[in-house]
C-alpha cells in the first residue's frame, strides 16, 4: 500500500480530534496556493469520525473530493475501508460529513455540511462515489471529462489536506496547485509538480481531491483524483486515479 494510502487514514481518534479542531488556514497541498473565496466551489472536504480499527478502537480521518452531481461526491476508493483495510461500499465511520461550497471551513455561514449515506466503488480504479443524504442545488458540480489527458497537459488540483507528510494534519482553507501529465495507464494518470513549484504535490488528507482541466467553454472537466504518491512534497511521479474512462459508470450511478 502506497504512502498516500497509508498516511491518509493514519490519525488516531484523539490526536485527529485535536488536529482537526486547531488546524489553521496556512497550507494544504504542499507548496500550493490559497484559493480565493468561492472559487472551485465543487471541492469537498470529507470528515470521518469514529472509524473502526482492527484492535476494536476508533479513529478519525479526512479526505478531499468533488461534487459531480447534486447528490454525489467523487473521491478515492480507499477513503472507505473497513477495519481490515478492504474497500467497501458503505460509510465505515460513525459519521462521514461532506462539506461542500466552503473555501474557509471555519466560515459556517457559507456552504453545506451533509452526511454521506451510501458508497459505490469502481472495480477498475481507486475511485468511489459517495451519496449525500440530500442534494445540493446551489453549487455547480464539476463535469467528468470523457477525453483522456495527454503528456504535457497541465492539470489543476484542489484539496483540504496537509502540507507535509511529517505529522500531517488537514487544514481549514482550500488550497490549489498545478501538476503536469507525464504518462497514462488504464487506471492511473501519472503527474509531476508544475506550479507554484516543481514539488507542488498532494499530501495526506488530499486523497480523492480533483485533478481537472480548466480550458473550454463548458468549464472545468475532471480527469483524475488524488490516489497515491511519495511523501510530500516531492518531485517524483504522482499516481492519480484516472476517471475520464469511468464517465459512463459515473453517469449510470448518479443519474
Amino acid at each position: 500500500m502506497g504512502q498516500r494510502k497509508r498516511s491518509i487514514l493514519a490519525a488516531s481518534g484523539v490526536v485527529a480530534a485535536v488536529l482537526f479542531g486547531f488546524a489553521g488556514p496556512a497550507g494544504a497541498i504542499a507548496n500550493g496556493e490559497q484559493v480565493k473565496p468561492g472559487r472551485y466551489a465543487f471541492s469537498v472536504k470529507l470528515t470521518m469520525t469514529g472509524i473502526p480499527t482492527a484492535d476494536g478502537g476508533k479513529r478519525n480521518s479526512a479526505c478531499s473530493g468533488a461534487l459531480i452531481a447534486p447528490q454525489w461526491v467523487i473521491t478515492a476508493g480507499h477513503c472507505f475501508r473497513d477495519a481490515s483495510g478492504v474497500r467497501v461500499e458503505r460509510p465505515v465511520a460513525d459519521s462521514t460529513i461532506a462539506t461542500v461550497g466552503r473555501t474557509d471551513l471555519t466560515n459556517t455561514k457559507r456552504g453545506h455540511e451533509v452526511e454521506i449515506v451510501a458508497v459505490r466503488q469502481s472495480t477498475t480504479a481507486d475511485v468511489s462515489l459517495a451519496k449525500l443524504a440530500e442534494p445540493i442545488r446551489d453549487v455547480r458540480p464539476i463535469r467528468v471529462g470523457r477525453t483522456a489527458p495527454e503528456a504535457g497537459d497541465i492539470l489543476r488540483l484542489t484539496g483540504y489536506g496537509s502540507t507535509t507528510s511529517t505529522s500531517p494534519a488537514p487544514v481549514t482553507w482550500l488550497r490549489t496547485g498545478k501538476m503536469e501529465v507525464v504518462g497514462l495507464t488504464d487506471s492511473v494518470t501519472q503527474l509531476k509538480g508544475n506550479s507554484p513549484q516543481a514539488d507542488t504535490t498532494p499530501c495526506p488528507y488530499d486523497s480523492g481531491g480533483p485533478f481537472f482541466v480548466e480550458r473550454g467553454r463548458k468549464g472545468p472537466a475532471l480527469v483524475a483524483i488524488v490516489s497515491n504518491g511519495p511523501s510530500c512534497p516531492h518531485t517524483e511521479i504522482e499516481s492519480a486515479a484516472r476517471v475520464d474512462n469511468l464517465a459512463g459508470w459515473v453517469t449510470e450511478v448518479t443519474r
